[in-house]
């Protein structure tokens, strides 16, 4: 069965003067238009295409290889582009504009705003539909993370504690102030780290490798650093926090744990405004 609101691989079954028409199973044959036929991918009957499937404005199933946004059941930040008596419309990459009723509105919005919302479908229309309503669609199953695992965030607003973050489109997590070495914002997508599961369930992100493999990467940075500075960089163990994460990008803590490692191990000398190789 075909699956509408995401991408879905589908066999050609004939050509027609106005597109391709693709097996969809219970579906039937669902058209691509010809304006979305690729044209560096095979297009013979029994080929298969790569397609996203949606309901058109007569609400007729149809396929598209243009790349949206956001996917039923993923979030996204997308932008307003237009407010009617319908509802709030966003871009989401298609030329068919994705509404977000009114009731899914968690603060009010204008056109040109940014808002990030999720993606699903309505059981009385079966249209695609967003909502900025995030938590009934999050948390939803046990958070299966390992500290140090690498995973996929969208930062998703600031609380007074950090930034709160959605999680591989599945839980919320939080980067704590502590841990946020770089410019944020709601919206962006980060690649970050799981730093702890708290025994609540509540997760501590970083945006950093954690434990050893930060180490090893932060020393190496250090002596490319030093190597492409002449051997000597004005920074060391006493410096302002600022200075060491504008230089670096790491809390003055995890800055001290390197270069100390890199001193034991003979490959930097520490002075008391520089560091510099041995």
């Amino acid at each position: 069965m075909a699956l509408l609101g995401r991408f879905n691989s589908l066999q050609i079954v004939k050509h027609t003067d106005f597109g391709l028409y693709l097996d969809g199973g219970p579906d039937g044959e669902i058209l691509l238009p010809r304006r979305y036929i690729p044209k560096d991918t095979p297009t013979e009957v029994e080929d298969w295409l790569n397609v996203f499937l949606y309901l058109d404005s007569e609400d007729l199933l149809i396929a598209t290889t243009e790349k949206p946004k956001v996917q039923v059941g993923e979030f996204a930040s997308l932008k307003v582009k237009d407010i009617n008596g319908a509802g709030i419309f966003l871009d989401w990459g298609l030329s068919k504009d994705l509404l977000m009723p009114y009731s899914e509105e968690s603060r009010p919005l204008k056109i040109g705003d940014y808002c990030v919302v999720h993606a699903y479908l309505d059981k009385r229309t079966r249209r695609i539909t967003a909502t900025a309503r995030l938590d009934r669609y999050l948390d939803i199953t046990p958070a299966n993370y390992q500290a140090g695992q690498p995973v996929e965030l969208l930062v998703a607003g600031e609380t007074p504690m950090g930034f709160k973050a959605i999680i591989n489109h599945r839980h919320w997590g939080l980067i704590h102030k502590n841990e946020v070495f770089k410019f944020l914002r709601s919206g962006m997508q980060e690649k970050g780290f799981i730093k702890e599961v708290r025994r609540d369930g509540k997760i501590a992100l970083s945006l950093q490798p954690v434990g050893e493999s930060l180490g090893d990467g932060l020393q190496a940075q250090i002596m490319d650093r030093l190597a492409a500075a002449g051997g000597t960089l004005a920074v060391c163990d006493k410096s302002d926090p600022q200075v060491i994460t504008q230089m670096f990008s790491v809390s003055k803590g995890n800055f001290k744990k390197a270069i100390g490692a890199l001193f034991k191990q003979g490959l930097i000398v520490i002075h008391d405004d520089r560091i510099e190789k041995a």
